[in-house]
């Protein structure tokens, strides 16, 4: 390899070799392929994002509804079933937390969590976890266990 037959890698080097406003002689000089007149004919032109050429833009032909809470707080929610099926498969005895929660995937470290009641909870858990639905409460309660809220 020498400097004489370097050359960039295949497909690497996308110009065209179309030089623009280098004289008449060259064909493309004059108004360099832009037109005549106008803003794109300018130097320092660039198109406003969403700009529809004076047409009335989409995102102020759509209407606005609705409203976002900007204090939501988002819950993952997990079911009785799931608790009992790491029950059944021995994953989880008696105490169920967020670590617990965490290793076996059904939450985040950041996730705030609310067990909700489908399914049946045969097992006595004691649940921490941040939220409860009643009917979760009832059956975890009903079932020997204890429900205790983080927040």
């Amino acid at each position: 390899m020498e400097l004489n037959n370097l050359k960039p890698a295949k497909g690497s080097v996308h110009n065209n070799s179309k030089r623009v406003g280098r004289g008449q002689g060259s064909g493309k000089g004059g108004t360099a392929t832009r037109g005549h007149k106008g803003a794109q004919s300018r130097s320092g032109y660039s198109k406003k994002l969403g700009f529809e050429g004076g047409q009335m833009p989409l995102q102020r032909r759509v209407p606005k509804f609705g409203f976002k809470n900007v204090n939501r707080k988002e819950y993952q929610g997990i079911n009785l079933d799931v608790l009992q099926g790491l029950v059944d498969a021995g994953k989880i005895t008696d105490t169920v937390n967020m670590e617990v929660l965490i290793e076996n995937g059904l939450a985040g470290k950041n996730d705030l969590v609310k067990i909700l009641g489908r399914g049946e909870l045969k097992a006595k858990l004691n649940v921490s976890v941040h939220k409860f639905t009643a009917s979760a409460k009832e059956a975890i309660e009903a079932a020997g266990g204890e429900a205790v809220s983080l927040q």
